[in-house]
């Protein structure tokens, strides 16, 4: 049996770092501000724009900020 040293050589080498760019961060600033958004017109009782704004914020801008 291999060690987990090995394990690691053998599946194709040392890994490039996370680079974010410009446009990570305007989505990822993006996202944060929408949910914090959503969450604030949670608290006054909305209840039609505020799931919406977290959905959003959650499902689609957070995650492109980490995928692009």
């Amino acid at each position: 049996m291999g060690t987990k040293a090995e394990a690691t050589k053998t599946r194709g080498g040392p890994k490039a770092p996370l680079q974010f760019s410009t446009i990570n961060g305007v989505l990822g600033i993006a996202g944060i501000l929408t949910v914090g958004l959503g969450y604030f017109l949670l608290s006054t009782g909305s209840i039609t724009l505020a799931p919406v704004l977290l959905v959003l914020g959650y499902v689609v801008l957070l995650p492109l900020a980490i995928i692009l």
